[in-house]
């Protein structure tokens, strides 16, 4: 069974930090493109950020590029999403998602975390 289980969400000030881990398991991901979504209260969910297990392709949504980072440790089967200067506007619950083929639509994705709550205080 796969399992995509996120942690690390919680509340910080505006200007802060928060580091996202996206916990892979139940299959070989070797090929997988390994997506970060986002959704506020009464909005879609929006691609933040994807990158690949095999090697360090990235892409970034405009809203975080400069300010966030997406990185994988493969030894431990889980992705990062490291979030700086973070902004009230950043606030919503956090998702990842796995995929075999590269893409920003959600509706491309294969298989998706429970979400973590990201809330920025101003």
């Amino acid at each position: 069974q796969v399992q995509l289980v996120e942690s690390g969400g919680g509340l910080v000030q505006a200007g802060g930090s928060l580091r996202l881990s996206c916990a892979a398991s139940g299959r070989t991901f070797g090929r997988y493109f390994m997506g970060w979504f986002r959704q506020a209260p009464g909005k879609e969910r929006e691609f933040v950020a994807i990158g690949r297990w095999s090697d360090d392709y990235t892409y970034y949504a405009d809203s975080v590029r400069g300010r966030f980072t997406i990185s994988r440790d493969n030894a431990k089967n889980t992705v990062y999403l490291q979030m700086n200067s973070l902004k009230p506007e950043d606030t919503a619950v956090y998702y990842c998602a796995a995929s075999a083929r590269l893409g920003v639509d959600s509706h491309e994705y294969d298989y998706w975390g429970q979400g973590t709550q990201v809330t920025v205080s101003s």
